[in-house]
């Protein structure tokens, strides 16, 4: 599980989970998009898969101030 904190943790993790997403082969909807097997290969180390086969990131996001997560 990755932990986010602060809105410099969470802009930060932003920039790492779209990283991570891409290198994954997901598209902006976590929709598996790639064409590689290995990109499927360890996707439980990030991603857990929800229905409709979207990946969610494996996260926790923390912040006391409520517009910093809206950006």
């Amino acid at each position: 599980v990755h932990l986010q904190t602060g809105q410099c943790g969470n802009q930060i993790g932003a920039a790492f989970w779209q990283t991570i997403s891409g290198e994954h082969g997901l598209d902006s909807n976590g929709v598996y998009a790639g064409t590689s097997e290995l990109q499927l290969e360890r996707m439980n180390v990030y991603f857990n898969e929800a229905s409709g086969n979207k990946f969610v990131p494996r996260a926790v996001l923390v912040d006391l101030e409520p517009g910093t997560m809206d950006a």
